[in-house]
């Protein structure tokens, strides 16, 4: 395809918006133009695109936005995707939306382009990216599931202040400092001190008394890798760490998979690099993972308390494969697929 391809980052001042940008330019997206846009209050701010100190001039996100763009990328909250994703839309232009707003929508798949890239082929306009931690989980587990039939997930995550956006990280900053001058550190962000600290809460609470964020991994893990026979269930904390989510997973398989063979598996799977070798002190870890690719997968081992039990740990960069690549490689999956295109501009309205 000719570069003639008009792209906008929406949200393009946030930690994740930013992260979208370098990816583009890192990969060599074939757009004849970027465009950046963001709030009011941030048009005509400069960001970098580029490694060669090129910058774009953010401009005024509005829903007269979208005339001429082909492709966004939204990285701007889940009410800003709600008004300005269906305007986007009806202008023409395809929207890979990083928030939560649409991803449980029956309109929108919801796509990993290691798992279930086949997905795009149905889109109406608005294409989902998954919750950080959904995706690095089922990264690696979907050729496990395709190996041996996963049953049961139970994962426990520890998440990077980063998820948080950079209100988070300047929290965790502000905390840490304050405590090292032995000053009380003040709580903004989080409902308790995340510095030298764990909280086993994020997002709101719900009826169910799980979190928010623990049921987009229920729901979203099943939507993604299209069965729902599979059983989830999450605990979901915030951990001191600035960048990267770390997992603790256990799945449960209908056929024998010990861990050798598990390890074969993940060794050929995209998107998966194998860190397994505790003996030599060598598994996946957060301040390894900033700024790679891959999601890392080690400490695989049998599940000694059933029979066809496995246990992992997954690391992953939050901002980079868990939010700014994985909408990237959607709309590099979108242009090998000529999928470019709406077909009912009016569908969100």
């Amino acid at each position: 395809m000719e570069k003639s391809l008009v792209v906008a980052v929406v949200g393009a001042t946030g930690a994740v918006g930013r992260e979208m940008l370098n990816t583009l330019a890192g990969r060599k997206f074939p757009a004849s133009r970027i465009v950046a846009l963001a709030s009011a209050r941030s048009a005509g701010k400069k960001v970098p695109f580029g490694e060669d100190g090129e910058e774009l001039t953010v401009q005024e996100l509005t829903k007269d936005s979208f005339k001429g763009i082909d492709m966004a990328l939204f990285s701007a909250g889940g009410s800003a995707s709600l008004l300005f994703a269906p305007h986007a839309v009806a202008a023409g232009c395809v929207v890979v939306d990083n928030s939560s707003a649409w991803r449980m929508d029956d309109r929108c798949p919801l796509v990993v382009p290691e798992v279930n890239p086949h997905a795009l082929e149905e889109h109406n306009g608005i294409i989902a990216n998954p919750n950080c931690s959904t995706i690095q989980m089922v990264v690696a587990l979907k050729p496990l599931h395709d190996a041996a039939g996963i049953r049961r997930i139970v994962v426990s995550t520890y998440q990077a202040v980063s998820g948080t956006g950079q209100k988070g990280i300047n929290e965790l900053e502000r905390q840490v400092r304050r405590l090292f001058n032995v000053q009380e550190p003040e709580v903004e962000v989080y409902p308790h001190r995340i510095a030298f600290n764990c909280l086993p809460h994020i997002d709101v609470f719900l009826e169910n008394e799980y979190t928010k964020e623990e049921m987009k991994m229920v729901n979203e893990t099943v939507k993604i890798l299209e069965d729902p026979k599979i059983r989830v269930t999450a605990t979901c904390v915030r951990v001191p760490v600035f960048y990267g989510h770390s997992e603790s997973v256990n799945i449960e398989t209908e056929k024998k998979l010990n861990a050798r063979d598990a390890r074969a598996v993940l060794a050929t799977a995209p998107g998966v690099r194998v860190l397994d070798n505790p003996s030599q002190n060598i598994y996946p870890l957060a301040v390894e993972a900033t700024g790679e690719d891959p999601v890392f997968v080690g400490r695989i081992r049998e599940d000694e308390s059933i029979a066809n039990g496995l246990n992992l740990w997954i690391v992953a960069d939050n901002i980079r494969k868990g939010a700014a690549l994985n909408a990237v490689q959607i709309a590099e999956e979108l242009l090998e697929r000529d999928l470019v295109a709406v077909r009912k501009p009016d569908m969100f309205l």
